[in-house]
């Protein structure tokens, strides 16, 4: 086919195809020895490149994680540590929690109330007969929270901080303890 072409072409447009299909076969040798070569050196180097990339893949992902320790030095949150009371403490037991008083709702547990699907009732329920986990008491410059927990008639394992305050109780958030709800409460 080659030299049917070269017969009817004149002779300056000849060389020309015979040069283009040169250079092509140059080209494919050419990248053919290059893959050859990159694969023998991939067959070699291989292991030591997935090695790397999985480390760099764990860093990656201690440093992004929830939870991370800071970078800098100084700018970490400062952990405070709730006085925890334990449970034989009577002065606990004893009605220190008031269960009656009116129920304020704070904003983050009405948003946490609405991401975990429980609702007033649920609440008051809880507050009615849940039990203290006096493991979770804390102890802060606004007072003491308890933690009431309990299942609602929703079938919902619940714990609910309460904050007695003065007549009332605030209702500090709202805990489902089976199930992990997506929420975007701040």
């Amino acid at each position: 086919m080659k030299m049917e072409i070269e017969t009817c072409l004149p002779d300056r447009q000849a060389r020309m195809i015979r040069m283009v299909w040169i250079s092509s076969d140059m080209i494919s040798f050419h990248l053919s020895f290059y893959l050859y070569l990159t694969c023998m050196m991939l067959k070699k180097y291989l292991p030591y490149i997935f090695l790397v990339a999985a480390a760099l893949f764990l860093w990656y992902i201690k440093k992004n994680q929830r939870g991370a320790a800071p970078e800098k030095p100084g700018t970490e949150d400062r952990i405070i540590v709730p006085a925890v009371l334990p449970k034989n403490e009577d002065q606990n037991k004893t009605g220190e929690f008031n269960r009656a008083g009116s129920l304020v709702f704070s904003k983050h547990a009405r948003c946490r109330m609405d991401c975990r699907h429980i609702d007033e009732s649920e609440v008051r329920e809880i507050l009615e007969k849940g039990e203290i986990n006096y493991s979770r008491v804390e102890e802060s410059d606004q007072g003491r929270s308890y933690p009431l927990e309990g299942i609602t008639h929703d079938q919902q394992h619940v714990r609910i901080v309460f904050a007695p305050k003065k007549d009332s109780l605030v209702v500090v958030t709202v805990i489902d303890l089976d199930k992990e709800w997506a929420c975007d409460c701040k």
